[in-house]
């Protein structure tokens, strides 16, 4: 599903015009990654938690050198999902 899918499932399910579900689309996804930004999860419940992870400093290789070279450390968004969620699924 795109985002512009997104936004037209919105609009359909809550009575209300493309444009304004897409300034609440946006509004949300705003919100999610500046509380990511700030190092705090967002949790949905009954759909799951966004969160940051800290990926530690590891080896790796260049591909197309094989040279050894040393991959930094990052933080990067992950998501867990809920239960229920998991559960939909099978």
């Amino acid at each position: 599903m795109t985002k512009n899918e997104l936004i037209s499932h919105i609009a359909d399910e809550a009575d209300i015009s493309r444009a304004a579900a897409g300034r609440a689309l946006n509004a949300t996804l705003d919100a999610v990654g500046q509380s990511l930004r700030a190092g705090e999860p967002v949790a949905l419940m009954g759909f799951g938690t966004f969160l940051v992870r800290e990926r530690s400093e590891r080896s790796g290789r260049n591909p197309r050198t094989g040279d050894s070279m040393t991959i930094a450390a990052a933080k990067v968004p992950a998501f867990r999902p809920a239960k229920s969620l998991r559960d939909s699924l099978n």
